[in-house]
């Protein structure tokens, strides 16, 4: 299965009112490999991954929603759970077993929810949580992701920063996802001349750069025009690679842009300073690691935002950005609407029903109009009803029911 659509899914790459989807990218056919969903049909094969801490509190949630979608709409999805994360330790010992990315291959996309705890980080390096999510981009081929921010009016004063600060901000992370000092070898902890000496590799190819160069020249041709790229070329041997290659992808395939270059640490300060400056930021693993972060709590929380994993081929993976907060699971105080709106972004980008895709964004806009809130973006004074995890997705899945099927 190969990946994209040239329908719209408008936030991720267009910015418009449709806040939390995105175009697809038919134009990669003309200037890379072509990406297409697979073919839209009556039911899907989805592998949910509810992982750690909240995850299978903000998976029910989302479940309940798919499944209200799925009867208003008449297609059906399979949904069928695998183990990652500290769960796959606990129970298989491994933190991404075979049979897990088996069952991912062979599925029409996959559905994370979030991985890792409190209980897993003194493991060695190769029983922890996050070695299983570095093993399945890795095997899965997920080069690229994408990680929006952008600021919903309802949620503006839900910001730390100021209202004229982030009132208006859209902006797009693109993240290389599989190279760089995560990926890179030789890495370890050795002893040299008496002591422990520890040591990563942050490497990149051309090839891989310019994959992902095209990934951001084509998201930020459907956006505001804008590619930000960061690095740290005055430094780094590894960044003035990068430098050079992403300069010479978009001033020779995507002329139409608008290209700029920021060292990462400006970067970082100028996205607190004056975040309306940017469009969308392509950087490697590490760097993309932080800012999207950084990035996503522009609109106050990281209960909001989804992502999507892509490769050239197979399936997605689509996620919350935020992580597995095992401080708050088993509480009902999780709020799910960012893998909610993973699922939005699935429905576009894997399983080609787009106008599905905008139906279940549009349920998740109106119970904020609602002035429903799960404690993350619940503000003092705000007039609005505290709720938990599982009514929130159950006030999607109602909110669905009461609105118009779509035309199939």
């Amino acid at each position: 299965m190969t990946r994209f659509t040239s329908v719209a899914l408008s936030f991720l790459l267009a910015g418009s009112a449709n806040a939390f989807v995105a175009p697809g990218r038919a134009s990669f056919a003309s200037r890379s490999s072509t990406l297409e969903a697979v073919s839209k049909k009556d039911s899907y094969s989805v592998t949910l991954l509810p992982g750690d801490g909240i995850g299978p509190e903000i998976t029910a949630a989302t479940k309940v929603a798919l499944e209200a979608l799925c009867e208003k709409c008449g297609f059906q999805i399979e949904l069928k759970e695998a183990l990652i994360g500290g769960a796959a330790i606990d129970a298989a010992n491994d933190p991404f077993p075979q049979e897990s990315l088996d069952q991912c291959l062979a599925s029409d996309s996959v559905l994370l929810a979030c991985i890792g705890g409190y209980k897993w980080d003194n493991n060695p390096r190769e029983l922890r949580p996050e070695t299983g999510l570095l093993k399945m981009r890795k095997e899965m081929g997920l080069f690229a992701n994408l990680r929006p921010a952008k600021v919903l009016p309802q949620l503006l004063d839900a910001s730390t920063l100021k209202r004229e600060v982030v009132e208006g901000v859209d902006v797009m992370v693109v993240r290389e996802l599989t190279g760089d000092v995560y990926f890179g070898t030789p890495k370890g902890i050795d002893v040299i001349d008496g002591q422990r000496v520890g040591y990563n590799n942050m490497i990149y190819s051309e090839s891989e750069i310019d994959r992902i160069a095209r990934v951001a020249g084509d998201v930020a041709s459907k956006r505001g025009g804008k590619l930000c790229s960061v690095d740290k070329a005055n430094v780094l041997d590894v960044s003035q690679l990068w430098r050079e290659v992403v300069t010479k992808v978009i001033s020779e395939d995507f002329s139409d842009i608008e290209l700029s270059h920021m060292y990462v640490d400006n970067a970082a300060m100028q996205l607190i300073r004056w975040p309306k400056q940017f469009d969308t930021i392509v950087c490697g693993n590490i760097f993309g690691d932080i800012l999207s972060d950084e990035a996503s709590m522009l609109v106050g929380s990281l209960g909001m935002l989804p992502s999507a994993s892509i490769g050239e081929s197979g399936p997605g993976v689509f996620e919350p950005c935020h992580g597995s907060a095992p401080d708050i699971a088993g509480e009902d105080k999780a709020n799910p609407l960012a893998m909610i709106l993973s699922a939005a972004m699935m429905l576009q980008y894997d399983l080609d029903r787009p106008e599905e895709a905008k139906m279940l964004e549009a349920a998740v806009e109106a119970v904020l109009d609602q002035n429903l809130r799960t404690p993350d973006i619940k503000q003092e004074g705000d007039g609005c009803k505290l709720i938990g995890c599982k009514e929130m997705g159950e006030a999607v899945a109602a909110t669905i029911a009461s609105m118009d099927a779509v035309a199939v």
